[in-house]
């Protein structure tokens, strides 16, 4: 007999696998059928949604937050290296013109 604790985990880890599938089959077909890795995409998102777990950092930084859309460099999305006021990387998405900034940190 298992405890709706552990079963509560289980289920968590089955879905954070099945995220990282999704994610993986995304970027393998975004340049043959870009629609079917956007659909991939936007599954594993409702299964986050679903089950309450966070997309990895490693994935989550190639989906944009505006329109959902998953940004591949050079594909659908642009990356510059800034180095004004504080260094930073700006990824800009080519179908909302949203950008996201992370900061380089330097070192001291």
């Amino acid at each position: 007999m298992v405890s709706k604790k552990e079963e509560k985990k289980i289920i968590k880890q089955i879905a954070q696998e099945r995220i990282e599938i999704l994610m993986n089959k995304a970027f393998e077909t975004i340049h043959k059928e870009p629609d079917l890795a956007q659909r991939y995409v936007e599954i594993a998102r409702k299964i986050g949604m679903r089950y309450r777990v966070r997309i990895p950092k490693k994935w989550k930084i190639f989906i944009c937050r505006k329109c959902k859309r998953l940004m591949v460099p050079g594909l659908n999305c642009r990356v510059r290296i800034q180095r004004k006021r504080e260094p930073h990387v700006t990824i800009t998405c080519l179908m909302c013109n949203h950008t996201k900034r992370f900061l380089i940190k330097r070192k001291q």
